[in-house]
């Protein structure tokens, strides 16, 4: 009896452990919506969430990461029975150090915080931008420090922008939206795609910003509304937005043996925030964390911020970010979601193709 049990026990344990997908790895780039630690560990930059309550949730600590608890990626990692990805820059220097041996086989997070796909972006506050994440990268497989084989099988997900058209907003008397700008965006994005491909991976996700123009930090820009969203900065993001779905649009063609995957971030919370009550939230305007004006004013953790009692209940945990709950929420919709969030598969089937 008792090894039958003990069998059982095995059994159940592997179920649970080896994943039925064929994707073993996320290398994940873009900024604080992805960011799992990595400006912890670049101690040149100013843009950090290392202190309580910062991870409270989850955790129970901080992890560098901008939410109470997991992000989409940690998120989709469960849903494909992989461990979460550690930072690029823990990875380093364990690695220079000896106590690590070689780079994960799970995948690698990149993501800065405060970062743009604008090298300029938040430069001063020592962000790594996209395209030093994407060097970072390039380094490790041009060296032969990840697998090749394990890229062509990973995903890769980008998320970024953000942080460029907020900057653009932040003068007190911003100029009118200038498509120029915005098409300089793309042309970064569609570069940094162009690179990754050429280095190998072939399952690219690349997720739209979500509206900008409501996150409660609006409340620090000259000009934006309080009582409703920011209607002239999510135009922007819109474009932006369009500008990306374009880009995944034209990759099977431009990418041979690629998939391209484009997630409707912006839908996604545009529809929880028309109907909150129906997927657990009673407030999609204030933030649960940070002080004044839709808690907007002040950064969760900053002397003086207050909390409040049930983070779950919330749309965004700080003034820029979702809290965990939300993020769970966005990720179910990505990973089984229907074409009008995510398309033209969802991240369930993607992650079972078998590329040739």
């Amino acid at each position: 009896m008792e090894n039958l049990l003990l069998t059982l026990l095995i059994l159940t344990t592997l179920y649970v452990l080896v994943s039925p997908s064929n994707v073993p790895a996320i290398f994940t780039f873009g900024d604080s919506i992805f960011d799992a630690g990595n400006n912890h560990f670049n101690k040149n930059c100013t843009v950090q969430a290392d202190f309580p309550p910062y991870g409270s949730s989850f955790f129970h600590h901080p992890t560098g990461r901008f939410t109470n608890g997991r992000t989409v990626v940690d998120f989709i990692s469960q849903f494909i029975g992989i461990n979460f990805q550690k930072p690029y820059l823990e990875t380093k220097i364990a690695v220079m150090n000896g106590s690590r041996k070689s780079y994960p086989h799970n995948g690698i997070n990149f993501a800065s915080a405060g970062s743009g796909v604008l090298r300029g972006t938040n430069e001063e506050s020592g962000v790594i931008p996209l395209q030093d994440q994407l060097q970072q990268f390039r380094a490790l497989v041009e060296q032969n420090l990840i697998d090749k084989s394990l890229v062509q099988k990973s995903l890769f997900f980008f998320e970024a922008g953000s942080n460029d058209i907020f900057s653009y907003f932040v003068p007190a008397d911003p100029p009118s939206l200038d498509p120029a700008y915005v098409q300089a965006m793309l042309v970064e994005v569609a570069t940094f795609i162009d690179q990754i491909y050429k280095l190998g991976a072939r399952r690219i996700v690349v997720f739209s910003l979500g509206p900008v123009g409501c996150i409660p930090a609006r409340a620090l820009l000259p000009g934006a509304p309080i009582d409703k969203c920011y209607g002239k900065m999510n135009l922007m993001v819109k474009e932006y937005n369009h500008g990306l779905e374009r880009m995944v649009n034209h990759m099977h063609i431009k990418y041979p043996n690629a998939i391209g995957v484009y997630g409707s971030i912006y839908n996604i919370v545009q529809q929880i925030r028309a109907i909150p009550s129906h997927y657990g939230l009673s407030d999609v305007s204030n933030a649960c964390c940070g002080k004044g004006t839709l808690g907007g004013l002040l950064q969760c953790g900053h002397d003086g911020y207050k909390i409040c009692l049930n983070p779950n209940k919330f749309l965004f945990w700080d003034y820029f970010h979702p809290s965990e709950h939300a993020y769970k929420l966005i990720s179910k919709a990505l990973w089984g979601g229907r074409k009008s969030r995510i398309r033209p598969v969802n991240l369930k089937t993607l992650a079972n193709i078998t590329l040739i």
